[in-house]
């Protein structure tokens, strides 16, 4: 009886759990993949002001699901390569554009880590 009781009040925590987590995940994003080209603009409080930053690169991976869906950008700033993770359902990012739909065959493409110049290019979907 201990055991059937304990059972029920997790049933209802996870509940209100699942219930808080559909209530924070954000609508209003655009649908992006790998190889996708988009322009993250992230908000960033300085003292009291508030700027809004755009970061601009190639998606590397979408990972996870739900709340704590995280992508990865990467980027060639001054011919370093700059990669930034964020999170998809983060109050902070304002907006994501996406700029150009890329055409790769995978999920999770870290083979453009070891690339530079006209390798590193990918194909755009028509």
């Amino acid at each position: 009886m201990i055991v059937f009781i304990t059972f029920a009040v997790t049933f209802k925590i996870m509940d209100l759990v699942k219930h808080i987590e559909a209530s924070q995940i954000r609508t209003d994003l655009p649908v992006f993949a790998a190889g996708d080209n988009v322009s993250v603009h992230y908000k960033i409080k300085e003292g009291e002001k508030e700027r809004i930053q755009v970061f601009q690169g190639t998606v590397l991976q979408r990972r996870n699901a739900g709340l704590d869906e995280t992508f990865t950008v990467r980027k060639i700033s001054s011919g370093i390569g700059v990669e930034r993770i964020f999170p998809t359902h983060s109050p902070n990012i304002d907006k994501i554009d996406v700029n150009r739909r890329g055409k790769v065959r995978r999920a999770r493409i870290f083979y453009l880590r070891g690339r530079s110049g006209k390798s590193a290019r990918i194909k755009e979907k028509r």
